[in-house]
């Protein structure tokens, strides 16, 4: 068997591993799953007329336009929520001996790690589709955007979320415990809550704004929103994409040398 081939069949076989323990203990998901929900329900209906009101340009409160500003923010939200699982998931697998166990076995070692990585991200666009849906049935609509526009934001989230996916794999590798992994990967669910999310960036103090700026978040946001309510992109498509491979790559390499590490 070449070495495609085996790393292929091993990389499925690690791929259902991770798919059965997440339909076998679906609680983490559950629990990750419902925090961009009960945001998103709490700023349209607690928040949406008041917030509206703040960003409409002097048009009066509007909760059905707040709810197509947010709707992106969540989404992205969505994905670092999902990861956070995947990082509690490879900590156990680091600190309960089974990847001690799979090092002695005739496996490509890389099938591990892009069992989880492919699991994560089948996991985050399954959340993010269950989270659009709660938002089609509270009132977001995307009814200027073309089948291109559809097709180019869900490359761009199955490109965030294996960004994310890959930086969560290495904290969950460095971390001690679950615990540990879980505190670790907070600041993917943090970063969207200082982006431009919830209100735009020239609504936010003026020593706050490069803080919302300057962070990975903000352009996928604003490309998104572009994408699916038909507002400028400008630079931001340039900035997701290359924040995102750049991630990728970082999260790899950091995941790698550290699973390559010869246990002590």
């Amino acid at each position: 068997m070449s070495s495609l081939s085996l790393a292929v069949r091993d990389s499925s076989t690690m791929l259902r591993r991770n798919l059965l323990h997440a339909r076998r203990y679906p609680s983490l998901t559950l629990n990750l799953l419902l925090t961009p929900i009960v945001l998103l329900l709490l700023f349209v209906y607690v928040f949406g007329d008041v917030m509206s009101a703040g960003i409409g340009g002097g048009g009066g409160a509007d909760r059905s336009r707040y709810i197509a500003y947010v709707v992106p923010g969540i989404v992205l939200m969505t994905i670092g929520g999902t990861v956070v699982g995947t990082a509690v998931s490879v900590s156990n697998d680091m600190t309960e001996g089974i990847i001690a166990r799979f090092r002695t076995m005739a496996i490509h070692r890389g099938s591990v790690l892009i069992g989880h990585v492919i699991g994560s991200v089948l996991q985050s666009i399954m959340s993010v589709v269950l989270v659009g849906l709660v938002a089609v049935a509270i009132g977001f609509r995307s009814t200027d955007a073309t089948a291109l526009e559809w097709l180019a934001a869900f490359g761009l989230l199955a490109l965030v979320a294996m960004a994310l996916t890959w930086i969560a794999v290495g904290m969950g590798m460095v971390s001690p415990n679950a615990e540990a992994a879980s505190n670790n990967a907070l600041p993917l669910i943090v970063l969207p809550l200082i982006s431009s999310a919830f209100v735009p960036i020239d609504a936010m103090p003026g020593w706050f704004q490069p803080i919302a700026q300057y962070q990975p978040f903000t352009p996928a946001i604003e490309t998104l929103r572009g994408l699916l309510l038909g507002s400028e992109i400008g630079h931001n498509g340039w900035l997701a994409v290359a924040w995102c491979l750049a991630l990728s790559a970082l999260g790899y390499f950091w995941s790698r040398s550290v699973f390559n590490r010869d246990p002590k």
